[in-house]
C-alpha cells in the first residue's frame, strides 16, 4: 500500500489515497499500527484521500488511537496540496468532503506545488447539543467543570468536532498532560473532546497548546485554533481576526461573528513517501 507523510504545523499523518489503489479494509488497525512513532511509520494519525460524487476529493481522517475524527483542519490544507500537486485536482481552488460537509479551498502555488492554504471552515457550532455538551449557555462561554479538584472555566465550540478552550495566563505552564485527558473524557463532553490552553499577547495574536482527542499532545491542530478564535472573540478577549501561535508554527484566522464561516490560513508540507507491506 503507497503512502505519503505529510505535516500542517507539524501536526503530521500518513496520507493513503484510493484514487488509484484500494481504500484499506480496516482504516482503524491501519491507523494505530502507522502511527506508532517505535514500531510503525509515527504520526498523530492517518488520513483516506478519496473519491468523492460531491467534491474533487473525499477525506476521512482516525486518530493514533484509531477513533475517527469529523475534521481535522491541518489535514485537510494537506489533502488539498496532494491533490493538487499529484495531478487529482490541479486548480487554485479544491473542493474536500469532510464530515463536516464540503469545504472550499483556495491554494497559493509556488513553482506548481500548493505552499499555503486558506480553508473555508464552516460556521462555528455553538448550540450546546450539537456541540455536543451537556454545559448549559447561548451560547456557552467560560462554563466551569471541575477536574480534579480544579475548577476550568471552558467555552465550547465545534467546528465540525468539539472543542473546550480554557484561557490561561501562561500556557507553558499549564499541566496539559495532566489535565488534558481528564478534560477529553470529562462528563460534561459526551463524545470527548479536543482540550485547548490559550493564552491572549494581544486583542489579534493569542498562544496556544492543544491535548487533541485520541492522540495527546500534538503540535497543532487547525480545527482547534478556529474554536480558539471563536471562544476568543465570544469572551471578548480577541478581536475578529487572530494570529495562532502553536509549538508547530502560526495559523491566521478571520471570523466575521454571527453566521459567518471561519477562514484559516497556513501551510502544508509533503515529506517523504513510502510503501506500507499490507498482510
Amino acid at each position: 500500500m503507497k503512502f505519503t507523510k505529510m505535516h500542517g504545523l507539524g501536526n503530521d499523518y500518513v496520507y493513503v489515497e484510493a484514487f488509484t489503489q484500494p481504500a484499506p479494509a480496516d482504516p482503524a488497525a491501519l491507523a494505530r499500527a502507522v502511527s506508532d512513532r517505535h514500531r510503525g511509520i509515527g504520526s498523530d494519525g492517518l488520513i483516506l484521500i478519496l473519491p468523492s460524487e460531491r467534491a474533487d476529493a473525499r477525506m476521512r481522517m482516525f486518530n493514533a488511537d484509531g477513533s475517527e475524527g469529523e475534521m481535522c483542519g491541518n489535514g485537510i490544507r494537506c489533502v488539498a496540496k496532494y491533490v493538487h500537486d499529484h495531478g487529482i485536482a490541479q486548480k487554485p481552488c479544491v473542493t474536500v468532503e469532510t464530515g463536516r460537509g464540503v469545504l472550499t479551498l483556495d491554494l497559493t502555488v509556488e513553482a506548481g506545488k500548493a505552499e499555503t492554504i486558506r480553508v473555508d471552515m464552516g460556521t462555528p457550532i455553538l448550540d450546546p447539543s450539537r456541540i455536543p455538551t451537556t454545559l448549559v449557555g447561548q451560547p456557552v462561554v467560560d462554563a466551569p467543570i471541575v477536574v480534579e479538584g480544579r475548577e476550568l472555566r471552558v467555552t465550547p465550540v465545534s467546528t465540525g468536532n468539539p472543542h473546550a478552550v480554557l484561557f490561561v495566563d501562561d500556557v507553558a505552564a499549564f499541566p496539559l498532560e495532566t489535565l488534558g485527558p481528564l478534560v477529553e473524557r470529562h462528563p460534561a463532553f459526551p463524545n470527548r473532546v479536543n482540550f485547548h490552553v490559550a493564552q491572549v499577547i494581544s486583542p489579534s495574536e493569542v498562544r496556544m497548546r492543544t491535548w487533541e482527542r485520541g492522540s495527546g499532545v500534538t503540535m497543532a491542530c487547525g480545527t482547534g485554533a478556529c474554536a480558539v478564535a471563536v471562544a476568543g472573540a465570544l469572551s471578548g478577549r480577541t478581536g475578529r481576526r487572530v494570529l495562532a501561535r502553536l509549538p508547530g508554527g502560526d495559523l491566521h484566522l478571520e471570523w466575521a461573528g454571527d453566521e459567518a464561516p471561519v477562514f484559516m490560513t497556513g501551510p502544508a508540507v509533503e515529506v517523504f513517501s513510502g510503501v506500507w507491506p499490507v498482510v
